[in-house]
């Protein structure tokens, strides 16, 4: 199909008349056409013209509604050729339910971020004494304070990965990290192994390094060894961006046996592992004892990346990549042209929490396994029919919907107050809507209003309406 017309496209959209705001419920359908396979992607839409008066609407309604479709990206046009179907890049749309703010008065639901931990006070006013000390240097360190570097350099030698300072650099949070990484050692069309789901800026770092993105599926079971190593022989990888540790989104945990299969396999076909801990800390039921992926690591395969966000807090923006010596001194480096170095106060205060390691990682299991259960339990109570996995740590539940897609289901759901990350978000291509991602990262009393919220929103989008109750908009 090359084009459809207007009387195909009234067709297929057949929507009520009475239906206010009419636009918004026409860009609606139209995207949920797209996105169910109903309308293909590059088919040529109808002159707005046409449409409306097919549609026995204004032609400004239409208008509003393409202009709604291309700035959601869902539809591309060129002036004098028409209006073609599209699926948005994640990284730029403007629905992207990432760009959300803690300003707009929604339940934030689109993001994994914990509060900060109690110690975080403490910490920072033992790291703002310690601030004149720096304040005589220049304070710029690419490789980061010598300071912070032997705290995490200890962590990961308790850990069973005997590391050197030396072997660190202090970036500015994890997703700073993994630019740097794939900036570096991802040439223009290299193959790069991501899971899907996956961590969505790690796909937006491949892409602005010109990758050709494999992409690797796996389940809240886990990974299936074999279809990864097969991936990484069939595409000869450069690199595989891996999170074992309580994966985001799913939750999975990979078992020893698998973290020796993949690097085995890495090894036989030389693709460098780029292993994202942010989550590894974060335990919160008895679950099978694993070792580092970097234990295994025998020839300097591994490139391991760490966070403070989610163990300590996301805004104080300090991140870690542990490589060999002399590629951490490359990276440093390179980091030059972006950014030069990370924030003297921030990385100060990251050092004095290592010290209440232990303090800080009983807290979040505490408080994450309160807002874990909460959400599980509201779940089955507000929308029995959802379907997912407990997982035993990490601050994610992977969620299978029974019907609909969570890209339409997040923009009813903003309506009712609460901004959500739609499967897509996760993946490639538009693929995943029947998934959405629910963090346990907020009290449990403000995911019990959101779960109420959501099942509001999903019943009013079943009903085929596009404005919430006005109790509910009151609320917003």
């Amino acid at each position: 199909m090359h084009f459809v017309s207007a009387t195909q496209a009234a067709r297929l959209l057949m929507i009520d008349p009475a239906t206010r705001p009419y636009y918004r419920a026409l860009a609606g359908g139209v995207r949920a056409l797209i996105m169910d396979g109903r309308l293909p992607v590059r088919v040529r839409m109808p002159a707005e013209r046409h449409l409306a008066e097919t549609l026995k609407v204004s032609r400004t309604t239409v208008t509003a509604a393409y202009d709604l479709l291309r700035e959601q990206g869902y539809l591309e046009s060129r002036q004098g050729s028409g209006s073609w179907t599209a699926l948005p890049d994640p990284a730029t749309t403007a629905d992207n339910p990432w760009l959300g703010t803690d300003g707009d008065g929604l339940i934030q639901l689109q993001t994994a971020a914990p509060p900060a931990p109690t110690a975080l006070r403490e910490a920072m006013a033992e790291a703002l004494e310690d601030l004149p000390r720096y304040g005589m240097g220049i304070g710029y360190d690419p490789m980061g304070l010598p300071v912070l570097r032997e705290r995490i350099a200890a962590a990961y030698t308790a850990r069973g990965m005997a590391t050197r300072p030396e072997q660190i650099v202090v970036t500015t949070g994890s997703q700073h990290a993994i630019q740097l990484v794939t900036g570096l050692l991802v040439g223009q069309g290299d193959p790069v192994i991501v899971e899907s789901p996956t961590y969505p800026h790690a796909i937006d770092a491949a892409r602005r390094a010109g990758a050709r993105i494999v992409p690797v599926g796996i389940s809240h079971e886990g990974w299936q060894d074999d279809l990864l190593t097969s991936a990484m022989r069939q595409s000869a990888s450069r690199l595989a961006y891996l999170m074992p540790d309580f994966q985001n989104p799913t939750g999975a945990l990979m078992d020893d046996a698998t973290r020796a299969a993949v690097l085995g396999a890495a090894r036989r076909v030389d693709t460098l592992l780029l292993v994202d801990e942010t989550w590894s800390e974060l335990a919160l039921d008895e679950v099978p004892r694993t070792s580092p992926m970097g234990s295994f690591d025998t020839d300097s395969r591994v490139i391991s990346i760490g966070s403070a966000s989610k163990l300590w807090w996301g805004g104080l923006r300090i991140g870690w990549i542990r490589a060999t010596a002399a590629l951490a001194r490359r990276l440093a480096t390179y980091r030059s042209a972006v950014d030069i170095a990370s924030p003297v106060m921030e990385q100060l205060a990251v050092a004095h929490l290592f010290d209440r390691l232990e303090e800080t990682r009983a807290e979040r299991r505490r408080t994450l396994r309160a807002s874990r259960d909460a959400l599980v339990s509201g779940l089955r109570e507000h929308l029995p029919e959802w379907t997912f996995t407990v997982p035993g740590g990490g601050g994610t539940l992977w969620v299978r919907l029974d019907r609909g897609g969570s890209t339409p289901l997040a923009e009813a759901a903003a309506c009712h107050g609460v901004r959500l990350a739609p499967g897509p978000w996760f993946g490639l291509e538009g693929t995943l809507e029947s998934y959405l991602r629910l963090p346990y990262t907020q009290p449990p009393r403000i995911l019990e209003d959101a779960l109420v919220r959501i099942r509001a929103a999903r019943e009013h989008g079943a009903a085929g309406g596009s404005r919430p109750p006005e109790s509910l908009i009151a609320m917003v």
